[in-house]
């Protein structure tokens, strides 16, 4: 027995850090059979919402560049046929899972997967690096790696996974390196209702508000969110 050697692995850029309420604004992913990349996929998406500077800054991904892309709904299907049946490996992987899972959940699909995430392999693992942020890992095992971009992130985190393994695998440690079984609770949201909509036009136009989202894409729990936020700020 050896550590899993076919996987794939993803990572994403998104607007924040809570998919509750921010959205996926690249994907990337790399088929892995027998530790070698087989073949790769890279997206960016259109959240139809503005990113703040400094999304804009730590990602390199400027609103122009999302402008005309597609919306996240659009790149399921070919993204569910690429993942396939695979275990995904990513660092600080339930935080991708948990955006992808919100996306599928809302697009009616099932999306249930097993994972290794190198984040707490290396906290395991390598405890003679201070830091177990990726960049960091990166340079302890003089790995190439753009930074903060979807597809370089998981090439780089394709070979941590490889030296880890290479490095660090050991029979009576198996337990470490064996996938697990992802968890994210999250219900299927309903699209913002005809009413939301035209009551959040109204409220915006009666205050002359640039939203920075379009509001037609957004969930019904979203759209109470944001009726609530202008109201605190210009009353009812």
């Amino acid at each position: 027995m050896s550590a899993v050697m076919d996987y794939v692995c993803i990572d994403l850029e998104t607007t924040g850090l809570s998919p509750k309420t921010d959205r996926i604004i690249e994907v990337g992913a790399a088929r892995v059979r027998q530790g070698r990349v087989t073949d790769t996929y890279q997206r960016l998406i259109d959240p139809r919402m503005q990113l703040e500077e400094r999304i804009e800054e730590l990602t390199g991904i400027s609103n122009s560049d999302l402008k005309g892309q597609p919306a996240l709904e659009e790149i399921l299907p070919e993204l569910e046929v690429f993942l396939g049946e695979d275990i995904l490996v990513g660092h600080r992987i339930g935080f991708d899972y948990s955006f992808l899972k919100r996306a599928f959940v809302n697009g009616k699909k099932e999306f249930e997967k097993q994972g290794i995430d190198t984040l707490k392999l290396a906290r395991a693992l390598v405890t003679d690096c201070e830091s177990k942020r990726l960049e960091s890992l990166c340079r302890y095992f003089s790995i190439n790696h753009q930074a903060h971009r979807a597809l370089g992130d998981v090439l780089a985190t394709v070979d941590l996974y490889q030296k880890l393994a290479e490095d660090y695998w050991q029979e009576e440690r198996k337990e470490i390196f064996l996938p697990r079984q992802l968890i994210y609770r999250v219900k299927k949201e309903s699209p913002i209702t005809r009413a939301q909509l035209e009551r959040l036009q109204r409220v915006l136009e009666k205050h002359q508000v640039k939203p920075s989202v379009e509001i037609a894409s957004l969930t019904r729990n979203e759209a109470s969110r944001y009726l609530d936020q202008l109201y605190a700020v210009y009353g009812r």
